[in-house]
């Protein structure tokens, strides 16, 4: 008898959903894909730079090992670095996938793939589609998963919002409740495995490069369901963005690859710190202060971007933004035309919403809230230790639910290296379509032996709170809360950090969680309402925004995209580990626990970007039988 395949859940429709569906379908598991958005909308298409991969086509001596050094060191040493070794050395054949799939990545004259640079590296090893690389790749994808939909082996449910995960009495994962986001009526799917790739949680944050629907609602309600939430704290600011009231949009780093320049106007007058300690004037007064290549001459305009976000606001806390504000100048005027044409659709967006025409006058930009570092725990298989249970990759501590793409936490540490989050997407996603299989092979039951009350239960508290929500008759705004919430996130959680101001503003948004009890919806019509919506979502923000903050403030120590002026030096001896935060029914706040990193491949080093320097460096405990999920 032919045992037949269980079906597979996989709610997003981004890079890592397509990815994981693809695998999976190749495979013959039938796929159902959930988006909140049409999946060719999905956030990954906002990716503008570029996707890494050591593939040495610039005679550099780049391999994959530099490239797993680069991300290890990065990330300032907080990521397992077996994933990441594992990462880096499958990036190669991920681009060649794309490659075969007729993906339109940029040529040289000769009809290779060109690479250009990217912050954190030395090497040219960032493949690019122009300035719309995450678009190309997921329009690629699409293509992919389109052919088994035709096959009947993936049904899509776009414009549906995962509500709620299904766990059976053994807590294991059976399905999820979804809610149409136009007609709002919910419903239960099921299946036998769950994959998440959600996103990130730039909404929670307001102001940032994210699109609308990267609240980070799904997540959060998985963490209320039990689901550990690792690294919340570090938070990625992008160094790059056009302000903006309404939303900040991003200057991709693929301008400074290939040559864009950061400077303000110098002031003798007033001094600076260079990362060795030692104090500098800052530039010639009235001119131009190339102030990234002066404080770190190695590397100059293609620093980290943690590095970059925060000398840019030191620069302009002195007084030297440009026009008095908080801003600097990315300059491409004097780029050269055939540079500045790859570029072309980055620059378009800056010419559109600032009416100034970038190839002629200094974009003015300022650092913004960008990528999400913390996310879903999940696991990876320690082979080499007898006393684990055995678990599989990519899936978080609710048995058969796996994260994947930027909702997990996997692969960046406290911070990541430009142009490795599209390569994250892509990879967490392949390699969740082949554990995956693993995992149904191991259940003795599927979906179809429980009770209907598994189901029933599951929709009915989705739809209590549902009725909740419209039946709530306070004084609150939900649009107000948001915009309370993301003020003091953007102010006191995002570049720099100070324990007081931490203190209150966990009290704060205490004090949020309490008022939203008393809201009111302006909008009680059964369709496509998005005041209920964000409603139902804010719930889940809010705890998020608390997993953030209270992990900022209890990590005493300067690491990554973590800047506490008080602790000026990483702290290896106590902080050499990840948090992990914990919900408790009942309880106030996040419990929060640690985690041992695992550094087997490289011990902590200092992150020193003043000295130009190109290494061979050397992993210790490579294994020589790796084996890729592709």
């Amino acid at each position: 008898m032919v045992e037949m395949k269980k079906d597979v859940i996989v709610v997003g429709g981004g890079l890592a959903g397509l990815a994981c569906t693809m695998k999976l379908a190749e495979q013959g598991y039938k796929v159902k894909l959930v988006s909140i958005t049409k999946v060719k909308r999905s956030h990954s298409v906002c990716a503008q730079g570029g996707i890494n991969a050591a593939v040495n086509l610039k005679g550099e001596d780049d391999s994959p090992i530099i490239h797993a050094y680069d991300t290890i060191k990065g990330g300032d040493f907080l990521a397992d670095q077996p994933p990441i070794l594992e990462m880096c050395l499958t990036a190669p054949k991920i681009i060649e996938m794309f490659d075969r799939m007729g993906c339109t990545f940029n040529r040289t004259p000769e009809g290779n793939i060109d690479f250009r640079r990217f912050g954190g590296t030395f090497y040219n090893r960032t493949a690019f589609c122009g300035a719309s690389t995450g678009q190309q790749l997921l329009y690629s994808l699409d293509e992919q998963v389109r052919r088994y939909e035709v096959k009947g082996l993936v049904e899509k449910f776009e414009h549906h919002e995962f509500m709620r995960l299904i766990l059976d009495d053994e807590q294991i994962a059976r399905g999820i409740v979804v809610q149409d986001i136009f007609t709002l009526e919910q419903e239960v799917m099921k299946a036998d495995a769950v994959v998440i790739a959600t996103g990130g949680l730039g909404m929670i944050f307001r102001m940032s490069t994210n699109s609308t629907f990267c609240t980070g609602a799904a997540n959060g309600r998985l963490y209320m369901q039990g689901m550990k939430y690792a690294n919340g704290e570090f938070i990625q600011i992008h160094p790059s963005a056009i302000p903006g009231r309404d939303k900040l949009r991003l200057m991709s780093e693929s301008i400074r690859g290939e040559g864009g320049r950061v400077w303000v106007y110098g002031d003798s007058s007033k001094k600076i710190t260079t990362p060795e300690g030692k104090e500098i004037q800052c530039g010639e007064t009235g001119k131009p202060w190339y102030f990234l290549e002066e404080l770190y001459p190695a590397i100059g305009n293609l620093v980290p971007r943690d590095i970059g976000a925060r000398e840019i606001l030191r620069v302009c806390e002195l007084g030297l933004g440009i026009d008095g504000k908080m801003q600097v100048h990315l300059d491409v005027t004097e780029m050269p035309p055939e540079k500045q044409h790859k570029l072309e659709s980055v620059l378009d967006i800056y010419q559109k919403f600032s009416g100034e025409d970038p190839r002629k006058v200094p974009m003015k930009i300022f650092p913004a809230v960008h990528y999400t570092m913390g996310g879903a725990w999940v696991d990876w298989p320690a082979s080499d230790d007898p006393d684990r249970i055995e678990r599989y990759r990519q899936m978080t501590n609710l048995n058969g639910c796996f994260n994947i793409g930027e909702s997990d936490y996997q692969y960046h540490g406290a911070n990541r290296l430009g142009a490795n989050s599209l390569l994250s997407c892509v990879y967490s996603g392949l390699v969740a379509g082949v554990e995956i299989p693993r995992y149904l092979q191991s259940l003795s039951k599927g979906y179809k032996d429980l009770p209907s009350s598994t189901f029933e239960d599951a929709l009915a508290k989705e739809n209590a709170f549902k009725e909740d929500l419209f039946n709530r008759n306070g004084n609150e705004n939900i649009h107000q809360l948001h915009e309370e919430l993301s003020d003091v996130l953007v102010k006191n959680v995002t570049v720099k950090r100070d324990n007081e101001k931490l203190k209150e503003t966990i009290e704060f948004i205490k004090s949020i969680r309490e008022r939203y009890k008393n809201i009111k919806l302006d909008d009680k019509t059964a369709l496509s309402n998005q005041t209920y919506i964000l409603a139902n979502q804010f719930k889940y923000m809010v705890e998020l925004a608390l997993v953030i903050t209270k992990g900022a403030l209890l990590r005493d120590e300067f690491r990554g995209s973590h800047f506490k002026p008080e602790f000026p030096k990483r702290d290896d001896e106590s902080w050499l580990k990840k948090t992990i935060a914990t919900f408790k029914e009942g309880a106030d706040e996040p419990e929060i626990s640690y985690e041992k990193v695992d550094i087997r491949h490289l011990k902590p080093i200092q992150r020193d970007y003043s000295k130009a320097k190109r290494v061979k460096p050397h992993l210790e405990n490579v294994p020589d039988n790796i084996k890729l999920p592709i």
